[in-house]
């Protein structure tokens, strides 16, 4: 891993990627009045067929070193990744603010699909549908389109990280 310090110019040191995947392996609750000011909210990042880009709210899970998300294949999201799956995926937590940058991938292994799917029901009465690589349930956020929900693997190829509390800075991890 490369770290570049973002916030040399003010003598502030470079940050370590450690605390950062502590926080991220311990999860941030996306449930309102749970956590952050009232909650923390997963912003993906995609480019649209034009080169704008596309930004919308996600039920996204930090788990085995990646980012998961799930989206209907119609989407513009889901459209968008099949074209082009650099994403990016930012977040506010109470110790540091992060975007991280990556490819997004659908999962097609059912096992996979079944754990995540298991980790959503948390906060999430989701399940697997029939096909055994998608998603269904009762409800979703619109913006998911209807179901089925596929399933997305975001490969993390690099994170720019901000510390807004003492002693601050900023860090651009870049991954092998």
């Amino acid at each position: 891993m490369k770290a570049t310090n973002l916030a040399e110019l003010y003598e502030v040191d470079t940050l370590s990627w450690e605390p950062v995947a502590q926080t991220l392996d311990r999860g941030v609750d996306q449930v309102p009045g749970t956590s952050g000011p009232d909650r923390h909210t997963w912003w993906l990042a995609t480019i649209n067929a034009d080169g704008s880009p596309h930004v919308t709210g996600v039920g996204a899970l930090w788990q085995h070193g990646a980012l998961w998300f799930e989206t209907g294949a119609s989407t513009r999201k889901g459209r968008n990744v099949a074209r082009d799956p650099r994403c990016t995926l930012s977040l506010a937590t109470q110790e540091f603010d992060v975007v991280l940058k990556g490819t997004a991938a659908i999962v097609d292994d059912p096992e996979v699909v079944a754990e995540m799917a298991a980790l959503w029901a948390v906060d999430w009465p989701c399940r697997v549908d029939d096909s055994g690589i998608a998603l269904t349930a009762d409800f979703s956020a619109p913006s998911a389109g209807p179901p089925p929900w596929r399933v997305y693997k975001v490969t993390i190829t690099g994170a720019t990280v901000l510390q807004p509390v003492e002693p601050g800075g900023a860090t651009r991890f870049e991954f092998d």
